[in-house]
């Protein structure tokens, strides 16, 4: 609550809380009005968590792509690239369980000589 006094902060902090739904004030008020801040800073962008590799959704997408410049895409395998990608760094079950299937998928091909 920074550049304000305490008791400009507090009496800030009051009026937010008054103008509430009693739903949500309930909720408040469960988990303790004095450690509620309604003037906290925002927590990081979605669009800068990155992966293990310290890369973006976006930096992983365009690096994949250009990798692959030679091949034939079209907006669908591109949407499933970015989906995919997003997936991935958001540490999703879904995506993880496609990634981990696609992996045991190629090594399949492997084994039976078929790539």
């Amino acid at each position: 609550m920074g550049e304000y006094s305490n008791e400009e902060a507090e009496r800030r902090k009051k009026a937010v809380f008054e103008s509430m739904s009693p739903r949500r004030q309930k909720h408040i008020l469960k988990k303790g009005f004095d450690k509620w801040d309604p003037f906290q800073e925002p927590k990081d962008p979605i669009d800068i968590r990155t992966d293990k590799t310290k890369r973006t959704t976006q930096q992983l997408v365009r690096e994949f792509l250009q990798a692959r410049s030679g091949e034939a895409q079209n907006n669908s395998y591109n949407r499933g690239v970015l989906e995919m990608a997003m997936g991935l760094v958001n540490e999703e079950d879904r995506f993880r369980g496609m990634y981990d299937f696609a992996l045991w998928h190629r090594d399949l091909l492997n084994r039976e000589g078929l790539e």
